[in-house]
């Protein structure tokens, strides 16, 4: 069975009190995606760090949240937009709190709903949130650089949230 999970708006803004349920993607789909992004991230020449199969799924999820920053937008918009196809919104949660619907274009007013739909997307199908994940891969950088003696060629910045 499918994981979903209810997404209550809390922000203030024209979505305030609106309430979107996501639900996985089968699993076919979701592999398909992730095949694709990942294709995505190769083609844009993301540097992949060492060491970073030690966080498993969540370092490659971390990289290719971080990543898509910098890709091409012919190359991801595909991506982000089947994204939010496991998304529906509950049009009477009063009175119909287990009816919902597939999204239209009128159902999300504000950009920072959809951001937040997208983290929480993410969240549910790879079972980590991006903040948890950038901050593992510092942890792991951290231990790693202290464990070898930092020279005036150490130059990498440290890990942290895309601005």
């Amino acid at each position: 069975m499918r994981r979903t999970k209810d997404i209550p708006i809390t922000i203030e803004g024209r979505d305030k009190g609106k309430i979107f349920t996501i639900t996985e993607m089968a699993c076919s789909q979701a592999e398909r995606w992730a095949a694709r992004a990942f294709l995505a991230l190769a083609k844009g020449g993301v540097d992949i760090p060492e060491d970073i199969e030690q966080a498993g799924m969540a370092g490659l999820a971390a990289i290719g949240m971080r990543a898509f920053a910098g890709l091409r937008w012919e190359d991801v918009e595909d991506l982000m937009d089947e994204m939010f196809m496991c998304v529906s919104i509950k049009t009477d949660p009063q009175k119909l709190p287990e009816f919902t619907r597939p999204l239209v274009e009128e159902d999300i007013d504000e950009i920072s709903t959809r951001g937040y739909l997208r983290v929480e997307i993410f969240a549910l199908h790879t079972g980590f949130s991006v903040p948890a994940i950038l901050s593992q891969l510092k942890s792991m950088k951290d231990r790693a650089g202290s464990s070898k003696p930092k020279t005036s060629q150490d130059s990498s910045p440290p890990l942290s949230p895309p601005a």
